[in-house]
């Protein structure tokens, strides 16, 4: 399928996904959103893509959030079901996502990389929630996962102002898992190769019980766990048996998710 403000690229497992909108700083505009939100569609449903990658076109802006412009000119607000670049809401998505951020991620676009697991980004990236600076706010996220990613505190001193942090504030603040002086998308590419080796059912359940471990107590999570849909399949899988087996043979794995 073709798309106007979305490429897709396939490389085995792994999905890389790039908003290709530069000349607008890769906002998104209403199109924009549905695309994504079609494009992360067919990932979840695909057996055979594991990860993702998503990331922004050139070198100056990985997202500059809403297209402030088509509001400007009443095109409202409108994002799919599945939030914000249809990813922000898509609470039910085991398989693990890449943010490679290459450029400013401002508004929603710093809630996109937010909503991924993994964050990686260029020296070139800075990270802010501007909105109450157009008499807007954080409402795909922002509100609630940065503060619980940097601390209450630091969160509202980020979104009282709509100030700007650098990528080192965001390594010193543990959002970033990575800064890189290089090709961002390849550094994304090196953690993604390290998540494929593992089995992407422990992978997916891995995920799961992390996120749900995080609205529950842990006595209640412990016993919660083992009925979650995701660390049910993996228990029951193929890959169960293989990894076990792949070490008393002295062999790599050969992961099938199934």
């Amino acid at each position: 399928m073709s798309y106007e403000y979305v490429t897709v690229e396939r490389e085995g497992a792994l999905t890389i996904v790039t908003i290709n909108r530069p000349a607008s700083h890769n906002a998104l505009n209403v199109q924009a959103h549905r695309e994504l939100a079609a494009v992360f569609d067919a990932f979840a449903a695909d057996d055979n893509q594991w990860v993702a990658i998503i990331t922004g076109a050139g070198e100056k802006a990985f997202c500059a959030g809403h297209d402030l412009k088509q509001q400007a000119s009443g095109g409202g607000l409108e994002t799919p079901e599945s939030g914000f670049a249809g990813l922000t809401s898509r609470f039910t998505l085991t398989k693990p996502v890449i943010a490679a951020v290459n450029g400013v991620a401002m508004g929603g676009g710093f809630e996109i990389a937010l909503a991924c697991d993994i964050i990686v980004a260029s020296t070139r990236a800075s990270f802010a929630l501007p909105e109450p600076r157009v008499g807007l706010a954080a409402l795909a996220g922002g509100l609630q996962r940065l503060p619980r990613e940097i601390g209450l505190k630091r969160a509202m001193g980020m979104m009282l102002t709509g100030r700007r942090i650098t990528v080192e504030q965001g390594a010193a603040f543990g959002f970033v898992n990575e800064v890189t002086d290089g090709d961002v998308v390849e550094a994304a590419k090196v953690w993604a190769r390290d998540i494929l080796a593992c089995s992407p059912m422990s992978v997916r359940a891995t995920k799961e019980a992390i996120l749900k471990g995080l609205t529950e107590p842990v006595e209640k999570a412990l016993v919660d766990e083992w009925h979650y849909p995701a660390m049910a399949a993996m228990l029951q899988s193929q890959d169960a048996i293989e990894g076990p087996a792949a070490f008393a043979e002295k062999r790599a794995p050969r992961w099938t998710g199934r």
